[in-house]
């Protein structure tokens, strides 16, 4: 299973592919529906770059592993290392593009390990687990706290929030995420799921977009 980072145009990006970070219940209704309280600081957990592959073309899921749930998600591209708590204009340099992604999760695997206290990374990194479509670069979005992400299968609107909704909003979280490891190029940012959360099945057509600047059609397969 191979990926390449690449913009909307088919220009394929010169960095490789690094880590996933990711930021849960950063939305708080999407909280709410999973019966997850708010955290007070930025949760954060890591999916490894094996995980990733493109929307374009279809996507499998590993359906005997029980329900796989899509979340929708912001994902950014840092194009220029970042640590050391770097400010606000260092970030913005640092962002190469934005994309529509899915943060796939093995929810009832999830489930069983949360309620016994152990890690998920199971449930969050499988292989697949992390479906993106190919960037927009970062000037189509020159205000990101608002940047709308919609998710619609097979014809009914699943998913639909913005930016402007987030609890750790997007230049913040990059900062609080390299002031806790490194930040490299070709590292990905998956900004968290408004809510809407659900199972994917095999066949479903999903139509992914931001608002205003990229819209994909793929399928589950």
């Amino acid at each position: 299973m191979s990926y390449q980072h690449k913009y909307i145009d088919g220009t394929n990006i010169h960095f490789p592919l690094g880590k996933v970070v990711c930021i849960g219940r950063n939305y708080a209704e999407h909280a709410k529906e999973l019966n997850n309280p708010v955290p007070t600081e930025p949760l954060l957990f890591i999916k490894p770059g094996s995980c990733v592959v493109g929307l374009e073309g279809g996507f499998a899921i590993p359906t005997e592993r029980g329900s796989v749930h899509y979340e929708a998600e912001i994902a950014v591209l840092i194009g220029k290392p970042l640590s050391n708590n770097p400010n606000r204009e260092e970030v913005l340099d640092a962002i190469s593009g934005f994309a529509p992604a899915l943060d796939l999760t093995l929810r009832d695997k999830q489930a069983e390990l949360k309620s016994q206290g152990l890690p998920w990374e199971i449930a969050k990194s499988f292989d697949g687990a992390a479906v993106i479509a190919p960037f927009v670069v970062s000037s189509t979005y020159p205000d990101v706290t608002d940047i709308g992400i919609r998710l619609t299968i097979n014809g009914e609107v699943r998913q639909d929030g913005n930016s402007a909704l987030m609890l750790n909003p997007i230049i913040p979280m990059i900062q609080h995420m390299a002031g806790c490891f490194s930040l490299q190029a070709g590292d990905v940012i998956l900004t968290g799921t408004p809510a809407g959360v659900g199972p994917l099945n095999v066949g479903d057509e999903l139509v992914l977009e931001l608002a205003g600047g990229t819209r994909f059609e793929s399928v589950v397969r």
